[in-house]
């Protein structure tokens, strides 16, 4: 797409690491802090390129993993890989279909977290696993596929209100002559 569209994804990933961090009502009532940058990975694969799908993957992970206690860079390649592999089939999805919405963020917001946990397993690092870990897990899971097709409604109300709009084609073909004057 055009650059305007990467810098309104990637404020919009600064806003929502931000809104983590300072939003704490979720974390009281119901003991789980929403991780919402995997549903703006799926909004940036399928509407962006590989530039910007990375440049939302490295800052973002870098952002979260800066104000959380996980080491920091462990969030970017799972955002990536999950964003990379819906990028890759772009084709195939019924981006602009809010049901496929819902369902691939459900697929990313489960699986982002699985990875990382995955990661940090194999570096040694002992996470705070337990039953109450399935109960976050679904909650984020399905706050993530609730803020997927809210991503793709929102950025669709910017790029309608600050991106020209296309030109209509004309009423005649291209390919037909027009023969002016008398018959």
């Amino acid at each position: 797409m055009n650059s305007f569209n990467t810098i309104a994804i990637l404020v919009v990933a600064y806003l929502v690491v931000f809104f983590q961090a300072t939003f704490n009502e979720f974390r009281q009532v119901l003991g789980v802090q929403v991780d919402l940058l995997p549903s703006l990975v799926v909004y940036a694969a399928l509407s962006s390129g590989v530039i910007t799908l990375t440049l939302v993957s490295v800052l973002g992970g870098l952002m979260l993993d800066s104000l959380s206690t996980n080491p920091v860079g462990i969030s970017m390649l799972p955002l990536f890989v999950v964003g990379l592999l819906m990028q890759r089939s772009k084709e195939f999805i019924l981006r602009d279909q809010p049901y496929a919405q819902l369902m691939l963020g459900l697929t990313a917001s489960a699986a982002v977290p699985l990875l990382t946990l995955l990661i940090l397993l194999n570096l040694n690092v002992r996470p705070l696993l337990g039953w109450f870990s399935l109960w976050q897990w679904a909650v984020m899971t399905a706050a993530g596929a609730l803020m997927t097709p809210v991503w793709f409604a929102c950025f669709g109300w910017i790029a309608r209100s600050f991106n020209y709009l296309p030109v209509a084609e004309g009423g005649y073909r291209p390919d037909r002559e027009i023969k002016r004057g008398r018959q």
